[in-house]
């Protein structure tokens, strides 16, 4: 287990500094390294979208600035350092210029209770699950102060889009996270991950069974992360055919960067909660006997839901505003709450822990088998509702829906 913290103290206490300027000093090079991780991630996940999205699209992205075009994300960043800090002449100052500091405020402060490795934690609080989802609401709260201190209609109406689309996929999300909590018995991440140990024979295969018990739950949990994260397709905040470029419209220079940089690590980091809560995060083979192989294992799986989320993005086209809601509050929400419902009486049966989680699987599969169920009748209606708008008028009478499997 690593402990950075109580080793660094040590150390700074054996060279016989106090014990409290030793913890100060110890803070400050915490939160000082946590600071510095997100802008160096950034250019990092910048550059994978950008490939990852150019191989989908048939395109060669980035592929000039240093090899594999990897310092071009670098030039973008200093370009922007350069642009000029322009301001509407009526927008509200402090709220316009205090909206992207805090929107990058909310996901670095989440780093502090993510599990890097064993013990590698900022801080290991007893409700950090429930620290992450507070956290949740100071993106909300700064994309509606930049639409509302903008002093723009198009960009007071994309505020009002992300208290619409945000709080209504949080409140999946945030069941989700329930889900492992509930099983494991307790919020702290470390714990959180350290449960999902999976050992045959002795040995670590490392690979968190969590997702693998409730299937149904990590895809809610991953489908509210897309629209959280503002990824298509629920990338209604920025609909350019009819709000432009969304809540940040007034803003350039570093300021319009700094909403990105938000954008960028927030997506890498609700990929990296679903890693720990779901799939052993810090967890692999040897993890025991070199412990900072916990850092590899959890950069992996960590980048590689990002990459997946990238590939969802590039994949699937925008969908309507309507269809979105309609899908968080009549499909997500209600299931949710049945598999929260069916895991908890499932986990009070008196019976062996397997036949529990036995229990909670074939839940999750109903639970998916049902929402394919819904989606299809939604998809067959709305396929013959196109056909009938674009439909001759004297064949309208004549079009009936198709018939039902088993009709």
């Amino acid at each position: 287990m690593l402990n950075w913290s109580a080793g660094l103290s040590e150390f700074l206490m054996s060279l016989g500094m106090p014990e409290a300027v030793a913890m100060g000093v110890t803070m400050f090079v915490g939160a000082l390294v946590l600071a510095s991780i997100g802008p160096v991630l950034a250019l990092i996940l910048i550059h994978i979208t950008r490939k990852v999205i150019s191989r989908l699209q048939d395109r060669l992205g980035p592929n000039r600035l240093g090899p594999w075009g990897i310092f071009q994300s670098a030039a973008d960043a200093v370009k922007l350092l350069s642009k000029e800090d322009i301001r509407p002449a009526e927008a509200d100052v402090i709220a316009y210029t205090i909206a992207p500091l805090l929107s990058v405020f909310g996901v670095i402060m989440s780093l502090a209770v993510i599990p890097f490795a064993n013990g590698l934690i900022g801080v290991d609080l007893n409700v950090g699950v429930l620290f992450l989802v507070a956290l949740g609401s100071v993106g909300i709260m700064a994309a509606l102060m930049a639409g509302w201190s903008s002093n723009n209609k198009y960009a007071l109406l994309a505020g009002f889009r992300v208290v619409a689309q945000l709080l209504s996929y949080e409140i999946p999300m945030v069941l989700a996270m329930l889900g492992p909590v509930l099983l494991v018995g307790t919020m702290r991440m470390n714990e959180l991950a350290a449960f999902q140990r999976l050992e045959i024979g002795g040995f670590n295969l490392g690979f968190g069974y969590i997702g693998f018990i409730m299937p149904a739950v990590v895809l809610i949990y991953f489908t509210s992360a897309l629209a959280e994260s503002e990824q298509t397709p629920f990338d209604l905040l920025e609909a350019e055919s009819e709000l432009i470029a969304g809540f940040h419209i007034e803003y350039s220079g570093m300021k319009f960067a700094m909403f990105f940089l938000a954008q960028f690590l927030n997506a890498f980091f609700l990929g990296s909660i679903m890693v720990v809560l779901f799939f052993g995060g810090w967890q692999g083979p040897f993890v025991d006997q070199v412990p900072i192989l916990g850092l590899v294992y959890f950069l992996a799986k960590s980048f590689a839901v990002y990459t997946i989320m990238q590939w969802v993005r590039g994949t699937f086209p925008r969908v309507r505003i309507d269809q979105m809601m309609a899908f968080a509050w009549k499909v997500l929400v209600p299931l949710i709450l049945g598999l929260i419902l069916w895991q908890m009486v499932a986990l009070k049966l008196p019976v062996a822990t397997w036949i529990q989680y036995v229990l909670i699987f074939a839940g999750n599969v109903v639970g998916i088998w049902v929402v394919v169920r819904v989606l299809s009748r939604y998809f067959r209606s709305e396929t013959l509702r196109t056909k009938r708008s674009f439909a001759p008028r004297s064949l309208i009478g004549t079009m009936r829906p198709a018939p039902e499997a088993g009709d």
